[in-house]
């Protein structure tokens, strides 16, 4: 059998293409603009566009219904379109103005009337790609028209779609600020004006990207941070909702000393120790009013080179003089706003922005750069993109070539599903533990397989640093920073992993990649495991390998379920191996859409991924083989197994016998599936109890259903090159290896010729699990704390639970004695919800038994016949002699709900051996306790003396979500 064994090379990709399409549409709208006659009387009847908010009813905050005027809309027809995943028309773009915007303004219709030519600039780029996604363009107007038209969508039929809100059209319109606010809370402001305040600060933490950094204080007669955070920092949205939570409980009392509120912010943008833009400076301040006018600490701070922009926001309705407000504003190269009422918030609050574009439309196209963003949702239903964004000026002049004004007409845009760029990606053959990440110049991921946005929400970027997305230390923070340098380079770390179900963590070697994204300030990362450094490649064209398959294998009529009773049950993992293949979580579903498809093409059809298609029918042969020569001549009851299986690195996983695959619990994607990627990343076995968390209250064992699963990988070896392309392994019943775990951890095992002596309770012996089961607790625990057997009936029942949810006394014996280490770390993405009260109660209680100390000698375990033969016994279950390369070569090299941070906490082995006796100190309570790891597995043999009395339960730990 003819087997490639290839090597991958760095993927390095580039969206060069993109920026040509988006200055060709930047262009374009400049000299659209600039040749459009301004029109005083034009009416909404002259105006004909496709109104995307027509065809959908849409209500007001209050849940009243609004009355939209659709007579000037274009009636258009759509159809499905995968790429867009909803109905679109590809002969129009659509127009979406927000809610509170009068669309029958003279500016509005202008608007219109002048970026309609825009749509012959998409249609002429689509032509030219039709890969490309949505096309934009967003006007400081607050007018967006997009590229294709599809019909508006709005989360609950409230529509609050500002693009000047949007993450890309805030990072497009405005270089990298750094802000302080300023809010009065003196005496005089009160009741509403107050509360506009709160509100209109809000707005503004909305307008700022994570480019930027910003403080807010508050201030009367002094001025102080409203948060914990002493300087500025980035506007994040972590550090924005915890601004947002502050200014939420000012208060009101005290005078004004506007003195006092701008010495604070021009000291906190003169303070060079820390992180910032240093790019755009601005002091934003809001107030109800004041005479002062505190020219001489803009004396000190800000003359005469004016440096910092101030901009001054007169809140609420009042009869004071707004003078000297307006100076302060004029003098720093700000501006002047007054919001009387909430309807003037958002308008306000974001105007700045065309004032800090004044320098960029002076600048011409020196400052001319296309912006990538973070990643963040779709309003319109892609799922995760990034947007290649472009400013757009004001280019009309008065004549004499001089520019009239300074204005920022918008900001063009150009979308890229992160999904569509994981498709180019490769990932199959990177294996289970290997993936590709990418970053921006902010550290935050656009890709990694731990990017999981929980709840989608649109108005939000989504923002995962590297360093959260993966569990931290040096080596990454010093990959994190090159890359956002823009180096190159590759590193060898040993490093912490969680497993996928996060409830282990493995330390694993790891090889880093990294380079830049021409054309992009995104940086790319590639990390393998050394395994993955080759990869198989099947080459079903080979006739060696035709003929060791069996012939049926070509029409794949033994995947459907009539074979199962005879060759297993297959499971298929849901990979795209054609085109036309439709997917389905029913894997019996899966399997006949697959036989179907394969009906009709071949395995070499140009519509099929060759390589995912030929490997699956490779392991589907070889899986098929394992039955035939050796499953099947074993009686699994003898060794009270439940099943065996085999998964494999093409997406087959094969359960035997049939019956077994009801209680398969595991991931039909063997990629994903936690025991096959800790299978792959450890030696020896790894066994894996069922998850119960603490609120559980005990397994049913009923019909030998519930079961331990143990596997290991295979290993495969072609001269220097080493691959683990599978993971066998067994599911042990549960209540039959408890009994058996009961003479396994003692030394009457009836195997008298490997020198061990019988024993029974009136004869004595060392130690006894099974005779003495009423005084000891024997247990085995896994390697991350987790009950996998006991010797005690009671504890049956509590089988994958977290061990100080059983014995919190001994769990934390442990790890203070160094068996254990845990590691806490925080989820940035979770979703938290009202958290169910625990049921757990309390250890088992026995007899304080004197003797323990003089049969607490088990070194006898590792080295007992019954561990040993148990392992051979494994291996050839599963292996056997046919699983070697004999036959193989190598070749070649090629809602409701809201987000929040959870902490969590995992314990995994401090040391590869510990053995130990100890004694848990507690006065008359004392107990002694044995620990030893057992070679070649994941689990802490554990024998003690059952607690007699609860006045030294510990604290239980805890191994999950907080």
């Amino acid at each position: 059998m003819m087997i490639r064994c290839c090597s991958w090379t760095f993927p390095l990709y580039e969206l060069t293409p993109l920026l040509f399409h988006l200055q060709r549409l930047a262009d374009a709208a400049e000299r659209f603009q600039k040749a459009h006659r301004w029109q005083d009387n034009i009416k909404e009847e002259n105006i004909e566009y496709y109104d995307s908010k027509a065809d959908t009813e849409y209500d007001d905050l209050d849940g009243e219904e609004i009355e939209r005027d659709t007579s000037n809309s274009l009636k258009l027809e759509f159809t499905d379109d995968e790429n867009f995943k909803t109905k679109v028309n590809y002969s129009y773009a659509a127009v979406q103005i927000p809610t509170d915007i009068y669309k029958g303004s003279t500016v509005i219709l202008n608007e219109l009337n002048w970026t309609e030519a825009l749509e012959d600039v998409f249609v002429e780029n689509r032509k030219e790609d039709p890969s490309l996604l949505w096309q934009v363009f967003g006007s400081a107007t607050g007018v967006t028209r997009f590229y294709p038209a599809t019909p508006w969508r709005a989360p609950n039929k409230i529509d609050l779609y500002d693009v000047r809100r949007r993450p890309w059209y805030i990072q497009g319109a405005s270089s990298p600020k750094d802000m302080v606010i300023i809010v009065d809370v003196s005496g005089s402001v009160s009741g509403l004006t107050l509360k506009l305040m709160k509100t209109s600060v809000y707005d503004m933490l909305d307008t700022l990207s994570d480019d930027d950094y910003v403080n807010v204080a508050s201030f009367n007669q002094k001025a102080q941070a409203v948060s914990c955070f002493t300087h500025l920092v980035q506007a994040n949205i972590r550090n924005k909702k915890v601004f947002k939570e502050k200014v939420e409980v000012m208060e009101a009392r005290g005078t004004t000393d506007y003195k006092a509120g701008f010495e604070f912010a021009f000291e906190q943008l003169q303070n060079s120790n820390i992180s910032r833009a240093n790019c755009n400076k601005m002091i934003m301040m809001f107030t109800d009013g004041g005479e002062d006018r505190v020219q001489d600490v803009f004396e000190k701070y800000n003359w005469p080179n004016k440096t910092v922009r101030v901009f001054t926001f007169s809140v609420g309705q009042h009869n004071y003089d707004v003078t000297p407000l307006q100076w302060m504003a004029c003098a720093n190269k700000g501006y002047y706003f007054e919001i009387p009422s909430i309807g003037a918030i958002r308008i306000n609050t974001q105007e700045y922005l065309d004032v800090l574009g004044r320098p960029m439309v002076l600048a011409g196209k020196k400052a001319k750069q296309v912006q990538w963003t973070n990643a963040y949702q779709d309003a319109l239903g892609l799922g995760l993109v990034v947007t290649g964004t472009l400013a757009v000026f004001n280019l009309t002049d008065d004549g004499s070539g001089e520019k009239k004004n300074q204005l920022l007409l918008g900001v063009v845009g150009i979308d890229v599903a992160l999904n569509d760029i994981k498709k180019l990606t490769p990932r199959y053959n990177l294996g289970a533990n290997g993936y590709i990440y990418a970053i921006d110049l902010n550290g935050y991921v656009l890709l990694h397989p731990n990017l999981r946005p929980q709840i989608i929400n649109f108005q939000e970027p989504v923002t995962l640093d590297f360093l959260d997305a993966e569990l931290e230390d040096d080596n990454k923070e010093d990959i994190r920073r090159r890359m956002i340098d823009g180096e190159r380079g590759t590193r060898n770390i040993w490093t912490l992993v969680k497993s996928q179900d996060e409830r282990y963590l493995d330390k694993v070697h790891r090889m880093y990649t990294w380079a830049p994204i021409k054309s992009t300030n995104y940086s790319l990362g590639l990390v393998l495991p050394r395994y993955s450094t080759y990869y198989i490649r099947a080459n079903l064209s080979d006739q060696i390998l035709q003929v060791k398959l069996p012939s049926k294998l070509k029409d794949f009529e033994y995947l459907l379920p009539n074979s199962f009773e005879s060759e297993g049950h297959v499971f298929i993992a849901p990979r795209e191996y054609c085109k036309d293949l439709n997917l389905s979580d029913n894997n019996t579903e899966f399997l006949e859409n697959f036989i179907a498809l394969m009906e009709k093409v071949t395995p070499d059809s140009k519509q099929c991924d060759n390589f995912l298609l030929h490997n699956l029918i490779l392991d589907t042969g070889i899986t098929q083989q394992l039955v035939e020569r050796v499953w099947r001549d074993q009686d699994l009851n003898t060794y009270s197994l439940l099943a065996v299986f085999v998964a494999t690195d093409g997406g087959i996983t094969r359960v035997f016998p049939n019956k077994a695959a009801e209680d398969w619990e595991e991931d039909r994607e063997p990629f994903n599936a936690s025991f096959y990627r800790r299978s792959l990343d450890n030696k020896g076995y790894i066994f894996k109890p069922p998850y119960r968390d603490a609120s559980y209250r005990g397994l049913e064992l009923e019909n030998n259903t519930i079961g331990i699963l143990v596997s290991t990988a295979v290993e495969l070896n072609f001269g220097e090159r080493h691959l683990k392309p599978a993971v066998v392994g067994v599911k042990l019943d549960l209540e039959a290896w408890a009994e058996k775990f009961k003479v396994l951890a003692s030394n009457r095992t009836e195997r008298d010729q490997l020198g061990t002596r019988r024993c029974d309770p009136s004869t004595g012996c060392e130690m006894d699990c099974e005779a003495n089961y009423k005084d000891l607790l024997c247990v085995l625990i896994d390697d991350g704390g987790f009950l996998v057997l006991s010797n005690q009936e009671d504890y049956w029942m509590q089988v994958g639970k977290f061990f100080s949810e059983v014995d919190a006394h001994l769990m934390s014996a442990l790890f203070n004695h160094s068996f254990f280490t845990k590691k806490e770390s925080y989820d940035f993405q979770s979703v938290c919800a009202t958290e169910a009260p625990s049921n757990t109660g309390g250890a088992p209680r026995g007899v304080y038994v004197p003797t323990m100390a003089d049969f607490l000698n088990l070194a006898w375990w590792t080295s007992a016949a019954a561990w040993s033969l148990f392992q051979q016994f494994l291996y050839g279950l599963t292996y056997n002699s046919w699983f070697q390369t004999e036959d193989v070569t190598a070749e070649g090299m090629e809602s409701k709900e809201t987000s929040c941070i959870m902490k969590q906490t995992q314990y995994y082995f401090s040391t590869p051996n510990n053995t130990d006796i100890n004694f848990i100190d507690c006065g008359n309570c004392s107990r002694l306790f044995y620990a030893q790891r057992l070679t070649s597995t994941n689990l802490l043999f554990v024998v003690a003396e059952k607690p007699i009395c609860s006045q030294c339960e510990s604290t239980k730990a805890s191994s999950s979500r907080d």
